[in-house]
Formats: C-alpha cells, structure tokens, sequence
C-alpha cells in the first residue's frame, strides 16, 4: 500500500513537471495522506489534515484591480455630491443651521422659471440698492466678479446672504477677494422666510458671472 502511495505520487510530481503548469493554472489534488499542489510554476507536498478526504480542487481565479486616472477621482466626486444637501423647506437660519459646512446645494441652478423668480426677489428685497440692478456692484461688490470676497461656492453664498459678512466672519470664514469698495453684508435671514427664496437669488446671480468658466465652482 505504501509503495502505491508513493508511487502514485511520485507519478503525479513528475506529470506535473512535464505539464510546465501555468501561474494562474494552479491545481490541488488531495491523496490519502498528502496533498500534491502546483503552484505557480512550483510543486510541494504536504499532510492531509486527519480525517479530511481526498478531493481536487480547481483553482478561483483572482479579480485584478486595474487603476485608471480619473476613476477613483470621479468615484469620491459623485460621493461627495450625494452627500449635498439640496432639500428646501425650512428658514434660511435654520437650513444653516441644520447643515454642515460646505454641504449646501442649489437646487435651482440654470432653471430658467427660478431665475427670473429670483431676479424678482433681488430687486424686491432691495439687493440692487447695494449691489445694482443688474448686479453691477455700487456700494458693494458686483456679481459678476469672478473671485468672490468670501467665496463663490453655494454654501458660502447661502450662508453669507442668512447670517451676513459679520458673523460669517465669526465662524471662521476669511476674505478671498478685495473691493476698492465693500460695505458690510446684511443679514437677511430674518428678512427672507424660505430658504428656496435664498436659493432662487443665488440662481439668478449665478446668471450675471462674467469670470472664466473654468472657475464656476456651483
């Protein structure tokens, strides 16, 4: 019995040898007390766990993950924009509030009824004594600038145009852009009711950007 075992598995090394097995072609066969294995090219043998019964296991092959620029990229983008908050509904303060920083999302951006709504609120909340009629600047910066004193991003818009340019400042929000001219920005979240009235200013300012494409940043 003995000398059938080792014959057999003497039988079995040298087929495995002659049959130069590919790496990703590996086979395990299993005897009565050892286990013959090819394996990337190599051949070992080792016990067969007590109990265990002979069986020939066909190799899984093995997914390869393959990087390509830009996917990766794409992939934490898209995650990032499902965690935005575009929702409407509440009081401008309380939708900050309720937010975390960098998370707030127009949801009215190019939607033509919005903006002419929010145009229709930019000049009936008085927006244009400040900024001009069609968002030209005056006493405060223009619109159509392509660097923003505070940022351009909708959240930082939202946030300034609720809490004002004072206690923005407070949370730790520092100018990025300089005026020759810069009064200080009012709070208008107890002045504005719903947050989709903010939304749709911010919709129709977006329309008045005269900077380089590149930098639209909503």
């Amino acid at each position: 019995m003995i000398l059938k075992k080792t014959a057999l598995l003497t039988m079995l090394l040298f087929a495995s040898v002659a049959g130069h097995a590919e790496p990703d072609d590996s086979t395990t066969i299993h005897l009565d007390d050892f286990v013959v294995a090819v394996a990337d090219g190599g051949l070992y043998a080792a016990p067969l766990p007590a109990g265990a019964k002979p069986k020939v296991e066909k190799p899984k092959k093995q997914g390869i993950q393959i990087y390509i620029p830009g996917q990766d990229d794409a992939a934490e983008d898209k995650a990032i924009e499902e965690d935005m908050v575009s929702g409407i509904g509440m009081s401008p303060r309380e939708r900050v509030a309720s937010t975390p920083k960098g998370k707030l999302k127009n949801p009215y951006t190019d939607n033509e009824a919005m903006i002419n709504e929010g145009y229709k609120r930019f000049m009936g909340n008085s927006c244009n004594g400040c900024h001009g009629g069609t968002g030209g600047g005056g006493m405060c910066p223009p619109l159509s600038n392509e660097v923003f004193v505070y940022g351009s991003d909708d959240d930082t818009l939202f946030r300034l145009i609720t809490l004002g340019s004072d206690d923005l400042a407070k949370l730790g929000y520092y100018r990025k852009g300089m005026e020759g001219v810069v009064g200080p920005m009012p709070p208008y979240g107890d002045i504005i009711e719903k947050d989709e009235e903010v939304w749709k200013i911010i919709a129709w300012i977006r329309t008045v950007f005269n900077g380089d494409p590149k930098r639209r940043n909503w």
